[in-house]
């Protein structure tokens, strides 16, 4: 009879914190299967847009045990991502197993049980040295799509932290999406600004995604952009005379919030944008007290520029939808051709796990990295923070964390 150390841990999730969890158990030689519900790793920065590049520095941003190539550049391509995540999941031999979602999870104790398909590969499309165990006695039962059921010592939950798009529930927007000659969109399906030429079009949303598609459409031909802004952001330079904001985020990721924001506070103008005088407000509250409440700061890549420019013009917050028009709230109606909504995603974890008991009143996971939620041993998370510090950077430190412990606790 096998016991539970010998079922593998299952990593739900092929992009990168998956993968780097993955190669991490596979250094400690704890096997990992990592389950993909598409057809190939990294499938979300397969979709995001074309101009995207990482915020965050390539020697800042490498997963344990392979470097980014230095001809990606310092702000590395969306493309060049992907390349970078396939070019790992092949260096460190990762097993992965594509065309499978897993539904649900549950925490099963140890006890004998006999039969059952253990073998996530069936029907799915699978890069494995060896076939994995069939069903037995186990601590994790997973439930997947072919009606699989699959045992694991442990699960590491890395299903990512843009997983469904979020669309507020607008009054009037089915009959605007309805309208001939307008157009609604959320965020994950804008690629490139070439339907938009010549467009008017209002980008919902001034977090990163909005700010850099605003950039985009004005950069690429739209004949009008606006962006509707619900609460000013901060909006930092991406570097400063060659010393990225990424290492600031890290040096003070561990102070005070108040130290932090008094500090930021003395430093304004030469670290943040003032837009004041475009239609775009200061913010309120300190930097690093949003930032502990989910508000990161706007990395500019073109939007100040932009609205300098006047290429880029902030309006109020979205209200509802009128026939063929917006109304805002500052009570002003306005008909783009196009909406485009960066308004952001949701985590979707409570159909797989809500069960458990191991989510807050977000939706989000109450523990990360090596801890566990109390009550419940084996399970794992990681991605599902927007650190300062850079999230390929937390994925990484977070990967080499859960592979020590995981093995640790099989060496017991």
């Amino acid at each position: 009879m096998t016991t539970p150390q010998t079922h593998p841990v299952y990593v739900i999730g092929g992009g990168p914190g998956g993968l780097a969890v993955a190669a991490t158990l596979r250094e400690q030689g704890v096997r990992a299967v990592v389950l993909e519900k598409s057809d190939a790793v990294g499938a979300s920065w397969r979709r995001h847009y074309d101009r995207l590049r990482l915020h965050t520095t390539r020697r800042l941003s490498a997963l344990p045990g392979l470097k980014i190539p230095r001809s990606f550049g310092r702000w590395v391509a969306r493309a060049d991502v992907v390349r970078y995540l396939e070019k790992y999941a092949e260096v460190h031999d990762l097993e992965i197993v594509t065309g499978v979602e897993v539904t649900r999870i549950e925490r099963e104790e140890a006890r004998a049980r006999a039969g059952g398909d253990g073998d996530p590969g069936a029907g799915g499309r699978k890069r494995s040295r060896k076939r994995p165990d069939a069903d037995a006695d186990g601590h994790w039962v997973l439930h997947a799509t072919g009606g699989r059921r699959l045992v694991g010592s442990a699960v590491v939950v890395a299903t990512g932290y843009n997983h469904t798009p979020r669309v507020p529930d607008w009054p009037g927007l089915d009959a605007y999406a309805g309208t001939p000659g307008r157009e609604f969109v959320h965020a994950s399906a804008y690629r490139d600004p070439r339907p938009y030429e010549g467009r008017d079009v209002l980008v919902v949303g001034v977090g990163n995604t909005g700010a850099e598609i605003a950039a985009d459409l004005a950069e690429g031909g739209a004949a009008r952009v606006r962006l509707a802004v619900r609460t000013a952001p901060y909006i930092v330079r991406r570097s400063t005379a060659g010393w990225p904001s990424q290492r600031t985020g890290i040096l003070v990721r561990r102070l005070p919030a108040g130290l932090v924001d008094r500090a930021t506070g003395l430093l304004g103008r030469f670290i943040t944008a003032d837009l004041s005088a475009y239609g775009l407000p200061r913010p309120e509250g300190g930097l690093y007290s949003r930032v502990r409440q989910g508000a990161i700061p706007v990395q500019d890549v073109g939007l100040v520029a932009a609205v300098r420019a006047g290429k880029v013009e902030p309006v109020a917050a979205v209200t509802s939808f009128d026939g063929d028009g917006v109304v805002l709230a500052d009570g002003s109606r306005i008909t783009p051709d196009a909406v485009v909504a960066a308004t952001g995603y949701e985590r979707a974890l409570e159909p797989l796990l809500g069960h458990l008991g191991v989510l807050d009143e977000r939706g989000r996971p109450v523990a990360r990295g090596a801890r566990c939620p109390d009550g419940v041993p084996g399970l794992y998370f990681t991605g599902f923070t927007n650190p300062i510090s850079g999230m390929f950077r937390e994925m990484a430190l977070d990967a080499e964390r859960i592979a020590r412990r995981i093995a640790r606790q099989r060496a017991r």
